[in-house]
C-alpha cells in the first residue's frame, strides 16, 4: 500500500465554503513573503469545479447575492447595485442601501477566478495543490490527519471539512430555503422589461405556502434580460411542476408570458431560458461548531455559516475563509470564528419558529422591516452582522405581539432544556 502524500492541509469538499478558504489561502500567499517551500494543499472533492471543460467553460451551478464589501470576489461579480426593490402586501418600496452595495456574483466566474489565483500562486512556487477524489474517510489523530480517497490517501496537518454533518445539538425548528432560478431573454422587438439599475430583492406578492414563505426575485443584467428565482422557506422541496408552477406565477407578476405564448395574451413574450438552476439551504436552530477534532475543522453549513433564519451563508464563509487562510499561514490552529454571535441565534430561532407555526406572516413581516427602517440596517441584519443597538430598533418594528409570544414561548423551552440537562448532571459536579 502506498503511503499517504503528505500535506499541510486538506480541503474536503469543494464547493462554496472550501473554495473559499483555498482562495484567501493563495491570496495570502501571493500577497505575502516568499517562503522556502510552497504550501501543499489537498483538494479533495469528486466536482472539479476549477478545470474549465472542453469549451473553456465551469460549471455554472449557482448564484451568489451578498452586500459585504468581499473584496478578494470583486474582480468577479457580474454586477452591483445601490438600491433595491422590496414589493409585498400594500407595499412597493425602492430602497437605497448605501453605504453598502447589492452584489451578484455568478458560480462560474467565481471559480475562474479561484482558478487564476490558485495557478498564479502555484506559478509563483508558493502553493502546490494535489486533488483527489471524495473522501472515503477523514480520521483525526493528535499531530496529523489522514484523509482515506479512492485514489491515495492524505496526511494532513490539519482538514477543513465542509461536508454535511450532524450538529452539536438537534434543531427544535428546521425548515428549507429552497429555489430555482432562471436566466429570462424577453423579445428583442418589444420594449425592455428590466430596469438595469433596479433588482427586486424581494417580491412577497408570490402565492404563499401553507407553511413557511415565498417570495420571488429579479436581478436584471439588462434590459431585456434577468435572472428570475423563486424561492420558499417551507418544511419540503417542491417537484419539479411546483418549481415551475411557481416560476411562471412570478412570471405573471412581472407581466410576462411564457415562451410560444401567443402575442394576443398580452404582456412580453420570453423568447428563451438560457440558464436554470435549483438548490437547498437547511434553516434549523441547531447547534454547531468549527471544531470537529484535534485536526479537523469544519467549514460552511456544517461548521454554522448558514444564518437560521435567512439562509444567508456567503458572507459568513468569506469571514470565516479570510480567518483560517490567516491562521494557516501563521502556523496557529485554524478555528473558525464563530459565524453569528449567541443573541443572533436566539433571534434565529424566534424568527424561525414564527415562520414554522404561523405565528409570523412572513410577507407582513419582511415588507415591513424595510418600510420601517435602513434598508442597509435590515440586509446586515440579515446576515448577522449588525450591532446590538441597532438590532433592538429592528425589533421595535417588528410585529409586537406574536414576537413576545414567540419569545415567551423560547424561553420556556430554554429553561425546559437547562432543567432537563441539570437533573441528568451527576451530583458529585453539581
Amino acid at each position: 500500500m502506498a503511503e499517504p502524500a503528505v500535506v499541510d492541509v486538506a480541503v474536503v469538499g469543494a464547493g462554496g465554503a472550501g473554495l473559499v478558504a483555498l482562495h484567501h489561502l493563495a491570496l495570502g500567499l501571493l500577497r505575502g513573503p516568499a517562503r522556502a517551500e510552497p504550501v501543499r494543499v489537498g483538494l479533495v472533492d469528486d466536482v472539479e469545479r476549477l478545470r474549465a471543460g472542453a469549451d473553456g467553460a465551469r460549471p455554472r451551478d449557482r448564484t451568489w447575492c451578498f452586500w459585504e464589501a468581499a473584496p478578494a470576489v470583486a474582480p468577479a461579480l457580474a454586477r452591483t447595485w445601490g438600491a433595491v426593490r422590496v414589493l409585498g402586501p400594500g407595499a412597493d418600496l425602492v430602497r437605497d442601501v448605501a453605504p453598502v452595495r447589492y452584489r451578484m456574483l455568478r458560480g462560474e466566474d467565481f471559480y475562474a477566478l479561484v482558478a487564476d489565483d490558485v495557478a498564479a500562486a502555484e506559478a509563483a512556487g508558493r502553493l502546490e495543490l494535489l486533488r483527489r477524489p471524495a473522501a472515503t474517510a477523514v480520521a483525526d489523530g493528535a499531530d496529523r490527519a489522514l484523509v482515506a480517497t479512492p485514489a491515495g490517501d492524505l496526511s494532513a496537518a490539519w482538514v477543513l471539512d465542509s461536508r454535511p454533518c450532524p450538529p452539536r445539538r438537534p434543531a427544535r425548528t428546521t425548515l428549507l430555503q429552497h429555489f430555482r432560478g432562471e436566466v429570462v431573454r424577453t423579445d428583442p422587438a418589444a420594449p425592455p422589461v428590466f430596469d438595469p439599475g433596479l433588482p427586486v430583492l424581494m417580491d412577497l406578492r408570490t402565492p404563499q405556502p401553507p407553511v413557511g414563505l415565498s417570495f420571488g426575485y429579479c436581478l436584471p443584467l439588462d434590459g431585456r434580460t434577468a435572472l428570475l428565482e423563486y424561492t420558499e422557506f417551507s418544511p419540503a422541496v417542491l417537484d419539479d411542476a411546483g418549481y415551475a408552477a411557481g416560476l411562471a406565477a412570478y412570471r405573471r407578476l412581472l407581466g410576462l408570458r411564457p415562451e410560444g405564448t401567443p402575442v394576443r395574451e398580452g404582456g412580453v413574450a420570453v423568447v428563451a431560458v438560457d440558464h436554470t438552476e435549483q438548490g437547498v439551504i437547511p434553516m434549523a436552530d441547531d447547534v454547531r461548531s468549527g471544531v470537529a477534532g484535534r485536526r479537523v475543522r469544519r467549514l460552511g453549513t456544517a461548521g454554522g455559516a448558514t444564518r437560521p433564519s435567512t439562509g444567508y451563508t456567503f458572507s459568513a464563509l468569506q469571514r470565516q475563509g479570510a480567518a483560517v487562510a490567516e491562521a494557516l499561514l501563521a502556523g496557529r490552529d485554524p478555528v473558525p470564528p464563530r459565524a453569528y454571535r449567541p443573541r443572533h441565534h436566539w433571534m434565529d430561532a424566534v424568527m424561525l419558529r414564527g415562520l414554522a407555526t404561523g405565528a409570523l406572516d412572513g410577507p407582513t413581516f419582511f415588507a415591513g422591516l424595510f418600510a420601517a427602517n435602513p434598508a442597509d440596517r435590515v440586509l446586515r441584519f440579515l446576515d448577522g452582522s449588525t450591532t446590538l443597538p441597532e438590532e433592538l430598533a429592528l425589533m421595535a418594528t417588528a410585529p409586537r405581539a406574536a414576537m413576545v409570544g414567540l419569545a415567551a414561548a423560547d424561553a420556556a423551552v430554554r429553561a425546559g432544556r437547562r432543567a432537563r440537562s441539570s437533573s441528568r448532571m451527576p451530583l458529585s459536579s453539581r
